[in-house]
């Protein structure tokens, strides 16, 4: 009986239940360019996410606004 092997993706699939082959925003297909494996790119492409991610979440925060009054709700 011939053995079955399994991509990577069918792996990280099965093992994390992580699907890199299905977009999450569209639904649609997805195309794996390149395999990083050197660790100083991978740390190099990590910090780069990390400040991006920081920069974006600042730039969602809502405008900050004073506590509310709590003597305007209270029942007299």
């Amino acid at each position: 009986m011939p053995s079955m092997a399994i991509t990577g993706a069918q792996r990280l699939n099965r093992v994390f239940q992580i699907d890199i082959e299905t977009c999450e925003k569209c639904q649609g297909p997805v195309r794996i360019v390149a395999c990083v494996e050197d660790p100083a790119m991978i740390r190099q492409i990590l910090e780069y996410v990390r400040k991006r991610e920081a920069i974006d979440s600042q730039a969602q925060l809502p405008p900050e606004r004073a506590p509310p009054q709590l003597c305007l709700f209270k029942e007299t």
